[in-house]
């Protein structure tokens, strides 16, 4: 549910509990800020015994506040905490926002559970408040630095830190900077549909170390999106091995960076990899106009090397450089003679070249259909010789009067040196962004492309269907339930049958009579298999056995398989011997997934077989994905490759089937999230040329401590 968070972005009344009337504490500073930034509305102190605070009239209990106070800025120990918001919220008080850290574990539990109960908006606890630059109401318990200004960009920050970091080295104007520290009850993302509607704000950034609820914050972004304004996100602590502590090969092949870099692509928002990255694309977006996306950029500048480094570093990071067409071409032949006419532009190669001529060339670059934006490689560091500044004043008066023709245009220093204050006037006001080193630079023009298509929206949309799972899903969920770790191979394979996944024909028997009697169900030749919900991969302790021809060689595998297993499990618990029909593949591709809250699962496919992990050839998707999507997910595989025909190492092989089966165990994850940890299909054989194909191996997992949610 969203939550309003207008009283305490623009309070018209404020209490301070934690104010002292004998030394400055935290809320004694929020007092001053807000006297000195001239905040209009009412302050009232409250404190046990004091009559009077920093000028203002205290109230002696929280009891004593007017009802319908806006906002209550709660500064005091934190084992005092829990019983304040009970008294606020009974003197009807409408927000409390909380700078208090160090809470016990049962605390915490107790004010994240009053966070759900209570009528009273609750912001924190471990914040900084916010600064609202527009109003002027610095709810916040430091003293801002004087070079802050107000603008048109707003920063959500869970660190009080980083906000502070971004807010002292940005040249930007803000106009709301928000920390909202361990969200126990608002998140990031109730601002940002707050800041969504705020005609104040036109660019906002994030600082996350986690997202709360993804589909709010895919509905948040979209809001976002949807009034044109640019969101650009620093998502910190990536450095986790694995998104759950799996024994499936799945667990090991993908991580949390990987469920948030899908999240992000999934619903085209924004990103950076740094702060400085973070502040470039907030100083590019509150300047230019957006980008049209699928297009490339154009690379200019007076120094070829310049202009070969940042080609270089646009490869390396992904971004586009346009190829100019043929017209484009001859035209800059004519008005840079001696110039290659291709993209990158080196104006330096030509000799003498006059203003209007770099005009001239600038409008025709922009003028090409492939063209997205225009970069162009320019020293304006502010240490340059004043002789030097205006030797430069031509190529950037080209550049400023190239600003004005609706397609972004930057200019990038290429050193992280601050820029020359004149030259980042005149450019801003030409809508030419000035912005300080080639790759942050680069990563703020790609991202002057993002939040344009809508995809934030339907992300949120396609995983709140709520489809009626049929009697047979259902009751399987009941079983899954009531199983903990591991899952045996019969109710693994059941569970396949259920999404129509195909399987070799198996079966599990408990010794070889049984076998023998049986084993015309599979037909020889055939595999054997231990089966052991102990034992998930059964080929590192010799417990498979291919190519069996006969009776004989059934009796055979089953007693080298025991040997085995005595040896390397002996405390393993064995359910019998598994016998599958042996299918001929001629290549081993592995599907699965990994639970990956808050996004839900996470899908993986690649290369599969025993060198699953060696080889790591995998691309991820966050569950649930169509046919096509999963298709996309195979396009980036080197499977993929080899299923193309790479180098005739075979036919080129249909992935229909493939694809296929990706959907479907997608939907089989969605389906079962909150019950399932993990999944680890593998190996699936296919076939050349027709792709057909058969699993062979599932490994399930039961998430530990999982809930009935999935039952809902």
């Amino acid at each position: 549910m969203h939550i309003d968070v207008s009283s305490m972005v623009k309070p018209r009344s404020v209490a301070i509990i934690g104010a002292s009337a004998k030394r400055s504490a935290q809320g004694n500073v929020v007092i001053n800020n807000l006297k000195d930034w001239g905040f209009d509305g009412s302050i009232v102190p409250v404190h046990p015994t004091a009559d009077m605070i920093e000028g203002f009239r205290a109230v002696n209990s929280v009891q004593y506040l007017e009802a319908g106070t806006d906002l209550a800025v709660v500064a005091i120990p934190a084992v005092q905490v829990a019983t304040t918001l009970r008294d606020l919220e009974a003197s009807g008080v409408r927000a409390a926002m909380i700078f208090t850290n160090g809470f016990s574990t049962e605390d915490e539990r107790a004010l994240r559970k009053f966070g759900t109960d209570s009528r009273l908006i609750v912001h924190g606890p471990n914040c900084m408040g916010l600064l609202n630059f527009s109003n002027a109401i610095p709810l916040y318990p430091a003293r801002p630095s004087l070079r802050l200004r107000p603008g048109k960009v707003a920063l959500v920050a869970q660190s009080g830190s980083a906000a502070i970091s971004v807010m002292n080295s940005t040249t930007v104007g803000f106009s709301k900077v928000i920390t909202v520290g361990s969200e126990f009850q608002v998140s990031a993302a109730d601002y940002l549909r707050w800041l969504a509607s705020d005609d104040e704000t036109t660019v906002i950034g994030v600082v996350a170390e986690s997202i709360k609820n993804a589909a709010a914050f895919a509905k948040a972004a979209e809001c976002v999106h949807s009034a044109g304004k640019s969101l650009i996100v620093l998502k910190v602590g990536r450095s986790e091995t694995g998104v759950a502590a799996t024994q499936a090969h799945t667990g090991a092949l993908a991580t949390s960076s990987d469920a948030y870099n899908s999240f992000f692509r999934e619903t085209d928002i924004a990103t950076v990899a740094d702060y400085d990255e973070l502040i470039a694309s907030l100083e590019c977006a509150a300047v230019s106009p957006k980008m049209a996306p699928g297009k490339g950029v154009a690379i200019v500048g007076i120094s070829g090397g310049q202009t070969a480094l940042a080609c270089d570093l646009a490869e390396a990071q992904n971004v586009s450089v346009a190829a100019f067409g043929e017209a484009t071409s001859q035209q800059l032949h004519r008005w840079l003679p001696g110039s290659s006419g291709r993209n990158p532009v080196d104006f330096g190669a030509t000799i003498n070249v006059a203003s209007d001529e770099m005009t001239e060339a600038m409008r025709v670059i922009i003028r090409d259909e492939a063209v997205g934006a225009v970069v162009a490689l320019q020293d304006s560091q502010e240490s340059m010789n004043p002789f030097t500044r205006r030797n430069y004043q031509a190529t950037f008066d080209a550049y400023a009067h190239a600003g004005r023709s609706g397609k972004p245009v930057v200019v990038i220093s290429p050193t992280a040196e601050n820029v020359d204050v004149e030259l980042r006037a005149l450019l801003n006001e030409n809508r030419v962004a000035l912005i300080r080193g080639i790759p942050a630079g680069l990563r703020a023009v790609a991202n002057l492309a993002k939040g344009t298509v809508g995809r934030a929206g339907a992300w949120a949309s396609a995983r709140q269907t709520n489809e009626s799972p049929n009697d047979t899903i259902t009751e399987l969920k009941r079983e899954v339930m009531q199983c903990v770790g591991t899952l045996d191979a019969e109710l693994s394979f059941r569970l396949l049958r259920a999404y129509e996944i195909p399987l070799v024909k198996s079966v599990v028997v408990p010794d070889f009579e049984t076998a023998r009697h049986r084993a015309s169900e599979i037909g020889y030749p055939m595999v054997v298999k231990i089966a052991s919900r102990d034992i998930q991969h059964r080929s590192d302790i010799g417990a498979v056995v291919l190519n069996v021809l006969d009776d004989a060689g059934l009796s055979d595998a089953i007693m080298r398989i025991a040997r085995n297993v005595a040896t390397a499990a002996p405390a393993a618990s064995v359910d019998g011997y598994e016998l599958q029909e042996q299918f001929v593949g001629d290549l081993e591709a592995m599907a699965g997934f990994t639970s990956a809250a808050p996004f839900g699962p996470m899908l993986v496919m690649g290369t599969g077989g025993t060198l699953v992990e060696l080889t790591a050839d995998r691309a991820v998707g966050l569950a649930p994905l169509d046919q096509q999507q999963a298709r996309d997910l195979l396009r980036q595989t080197k499977l993929f490759r080899r299923l193309n025909g790479y180098r005739n190492l075979m036919p080129k092989t249909d992935i229909t089937e493939l694809a296929e089966l990706g959907a479907k165990l997608s939907r089989l994850a969605s389906d079962f999230e909150g019950i399932l940890e993990a999944c680890d299909v593998n190996p699936i054989l296919v076939r050349r040329e027709t792709g057909e194909l058969r699993v062979v191996d599932a490994l399930f997992i039961r998430l530990q401590g999982g809930s009935d949610a999935g039952m809902k």
